[in-house]
This record gives C-alpha cells, structure tokens and sequence, in this order.
C-alpha cells in the first residue's frame, strides 16, 4: 500500500460499493470496503483510515449508531453517502458529528470534491497550525481577517456586523454542510432560536456577494439543513 489517503467505505450495496472503489482507486487513493457497521467500527480501530464513506442503510446496524460508536473516540472525517435524503437524517448525520453528508444518486466529481475538502481539513487540523491564515479565497471572492476586510473581484463589500460574524463562520468551516442550529447557536448564543433573523442576513449577503443571489456560487443553501460556503467550482 502506498502513502496516499486510505479511505473506507462503508456500503451494503455491492454495485455501489465497487464503483465507488473504483473512482478513488483511479484517483490514487488507497481503499478498503465493508458492508457491515460493526465490521466498520473494528476496521477503524485497526488501520485509522484518513476518511470513511458511511451508508446509513446498512443490513447489520444502522449507520447513524455506526457514526455514534466511531465518534466516541476519534475526530477521522466521516461522509455520509445515503440514499436517505430527508432533511431530519441529514441534520442529524451532521448534528451527531458526520463532516458532510452527500444523497445518492451523486455525481463522481461531487464525491472526489468533498473528499479533497475533508482530506485538506483533517491535514490542517492534525497539524495544529499556530497562526491562522491572514486571508481566504474563493474565486473572486476574499475575506481578509486581519483587516476585516470582504471583497469581490477587488471591490470591498460593506457588511454589517451580523453579516461579517456569519461569513467568517463559513469560512472557517469552507466546503463543509453547516446547520441552521450551528449557526444560530455560534452567531447568537445556545439560548436563542434566530433562524429567522439567519434567511434575512443570508439574503442580504447573497445580494452584497452574488452577482445573481437566486442562483448563488459562493454561498449554497442546502435545502432545509443550512448552508455551506463552497472551496472550489465544478
């Protein structure tokens, strides 16, 4: 096995399984493969693998007690892959600590990129990096947190405090799936219920950044969970 990312998936379903396998396998990545929870739970234990691929229909046990167990004693990024695309099993995927959490059917590109995007968190986390970064970028769009400073294509766009708190918040998290509740509770405090407050900051951001807020490429609402800044285009 070479050095390059192990991941694990972890799928019942043969056909999706081996495809799976065989789109990381032709992108170099190292693989192993499951179709039971508690056969998932000793693998990880054994080879700590850099990312597990977790289906929540798994014939053994359900995936979200698969997510509970593995997360009791390790921070490895967990993506969820399911057929389930209720928003409630996505919230509580995400809520019970899944990184992202991507519905079947799914395009090959979208997988692979929110593969990178985890991979590259993990690696920054593992490393403890001292400094945080002086600025981010996103396309056109840059957020500088030292001067408190968000542009689009060299345009500095005025926000309010609310608007600033949020953005920043997004970008600390860029690529991953941020729930209403998170935000809430990171912008306005645990004892508070702001969601309407959150669409009305999020509309006026979206017109500030988005050249079209209605169809918006920085910013992407995932239906009824929340909302996720995005790290790189398709």
């Amino acid at each position: 096995m070479n050095n390059q990312p192990l991941i694990l998936i972890v799928e019942d379903d043969e056909g999706i399984s081996n495809f799976i396998s065989a789109i990381l396998t032709s992108n170099n990545y190292n693989v192993m493969k499951t179709a039971k929870g508690k056969e998932a739970v000793s693998v990880v234990a054994s080879y700590c693998p850099d990312l597990i691929l977790l289906d929540l229909g798994l014939a053994d046990m359900d995936g979200i007690e698969v997510l509970k167990a593995i997360r009791q004693w390790t921070s490895i990024p967990i993506v969820v892959v399911s057929a389930r695309g209720h928003e409630r099993d996505k919230v509580e995927a995400l809520d019970l600590g899944a990184d992202d959490y991507i519905t079947k059917p799914f395009g090959t590109s979208e997988l692979l990129a929110r593969i990178r995007t985890e991979l590259r968190h993990s690696q920054k986390n593992s490393l403890g990096h001292a400094l945080e970064a002086e600025k981010i970028a996103v396309g056109e769009l840059e957020i500088n947190y030292l001067k408190r400073r968000v542009s689009v294509a060299g345009k500095e766009i005025h926000l309010t405090p609310i608007e600033y708190k949020i953005i920043v918040l997004l970008s600390k998290y860029i690529g991953r799936v941020l729930t209403h509740d998170f935000i809430m509770k990171e912008i306005w405090g645990p004892y508070t219920n702001e969601i309407q407050a959150l669409r009305v900051n999020m509309a006026n951001i979206r017109r500030k950044l988005e050249a079209n807020p209605a169809e918006p490429i920085y910013i992407v609402t995932e239906v009824g969970v929340g909302y996720r800044m995005v790290e790189e285009f398709k």
